[in-house]
């Protein structure tokens, strides 16, 4: 019986040495967030896309201020023959002429404004699409963290029941034990070999999802998450980051936007009811007669007002109403998303403290003490393996808590536009050219 114990325990061993093989990197080769992050922004496909089509919006705001292009009209009457006169007929003439239209006052500058009212919408695209993408990476890296340790602790653990193992084949060995304390603590090995086998499943799956947001092949190695130290203080109260993801939420401030402009389109509508002008100038050659000059003045008559303008504003007034119904429902699930990460953040910084505080110090005391009792027969081998498995939990989820904590915290900071760390906005917006188009 103690060699089939001991062989099983070696054997144990070695499948773990076989699925947990020693990292590949060198012992001080770290992956930090900050290189995760500014890696996932700097090759993200979508990002690219969204600057592309600001450009692509910011590029219109000049076409619809212009001009409508000018005509020009070159012709003549008389002989079919192509710029052929009749001589001695008054009426056979060659000309040119051209006309332009003068938009009725106004109508450029408001076009121009909607259109910039378009790329301001585009821009906060493109601010979700960078902030969605380093709260992805964030969670992800701290998933992967959180895998680390977990896996380290429970191989630690591992060399602990080891040891626990030992001292019960001991204590059979002279009979103050019994077999199935020998075989409970090769139950336990398998048991904690399963958990191994899971978190190393997690493991993978977080480092392909960080290879993906990286614009990697999804099974490349990857470097152990570098450790995050301290929770990140929360310093804000739930109606400050209510206030600050109305200021700052992408799609609150995308939507906002479009309520601007759909009220500058009710504007242009009405304008529309008003005649735009068009001058042309004229010039004819007469054959035997004095060339004649001429100007043109041309307006248009808005008759079927009550089937055209009228229904153009009423469109472009339910196009308003329609994006601010739309912005206020965006508020509203933007205070529900806040609120729930953050009763997230503080029932994890709750936990922490008692983990970090109480459960995990007192339950390892705990163990301690039984094992030192079981070594002299004062408790029974169940409530060792017992006080055994609540600090291997307990370790475990303090982890898992720190990792839930950081990413809650990841996700208000893409909801509120602000880095929790630095208290410092994280708009990507080039606030330059933004507030250029503002205006």
């Amino acid at each position: 019986m103690f060699r089939t114990a001991v062989v099983f325990r070696t054997t144990v061993v070695l499948i773990l040495a076989g699925l947990f093989p020693a990292n590949v990197f060198a012992a001080d080769t770290v992956l930090t967030l900050q290189e995760a992050v500014q890696e996932a922004l700097a090759k993200n496909p979508a990002i690219r896309a969204g600057a592309h089509a600001v450009a692509a919006q910011r590029a219109k705001v000049p076409q619809v201020k212009a001009l409508p292009d000018p005509s020009l009209s070159i012709g003549w009457a008389g002989n079919a023959q192509p710029f052929s006169v009749q001589t001695g007929d008054p009426s056979s003439y060659r000309s040119v002429s051209a006309m332009q239209m003068l938009p009725f006052p106004g109508k450029r500058s408001l076009r121009g404004q909607m259109a910039t009212k378009e790329a301001d919408a585009t821009q906060w695209d493109v601010e979700a699409v960078r902030r969605r993408v380093t709260a992805d990476v964030k969670a992800a890296y701290y998933d992967y963290w959180y895998s680390d340790k977990a896996i380290r602790t429970a191989q630690q653990n591992r060399e602990l029941l080891v040891k626990l193992s030992q001292i019960a084949e001991a204590r059979y060995r002279v009979g103050k034990a019994i077999q199935t304390d020998v075989l409970r603590s090769q139950v336990e090995i398998s048991m904690l070999l399963q958990k191994l086998t899971t978190l190393e499943q997690q493991r993978a799956t977080a480092q392909a999802r960080l290879n993906a947001l990286m614009a990697r092949q999804p099974d490349l190695p990857l470097p152990p998450a570098a450790d995050i130290g301290t929770q990140t203080a929360l310093n804000y109260s739930l109606d400050d980051l209510c206030k600050l993801g109305r200021a700052n939420d992408p799609e609150y401030q995308r939507l906002q936007k479009m309520v601007e402009r759909n009220q500058l389109a009710v504007s242009l509508a009405q304008k529309d009811s008003l005649p735009d002008l068009s001058v042309g100038y004229m010039y004819q050659q007469r054959p035997t007669m004095p060339d004649m000059h001429g100007l043109t003045f041309t307006v248009n008559l808005p008759i079927f007002h009550k089937s055209k303008q009228r229904e153009e504003v009423k469109q472009a007034t339910e196009e308003r109403l329609s994006a601010a119904s739309a912005r206020d429902n965006r508020q509203n699930e933007l205070y529900f998303e806040l609120k729930q990460n953050y009763l997230a953040a503080k029932a994890s910084e709750t936990l922490l403290k008692l983990y970090a505080q109480g459960v995990v110090p007192q339950s390892s005391l705990a163990l301690e003490s039984s094992m030192s009792a079981y070594q002299v027969g004062t408790v029974d081998f169940l409530t060792v393996l017992g006080n055994f498995s609540t600090v291997l939990n307990y370790q475990t989820d303090y982890f898992r808590e720190l990792a839930n904590y950081q990413t809650a915290l990841a996700r208000m900071e893409a909801l509120t536009g602000t880095d929790f760390g630095n208290e410092q906005p994280v708009t990507g917006r080039n606030d330059k050219e933004h507030s250029n188009g503002s205006h």
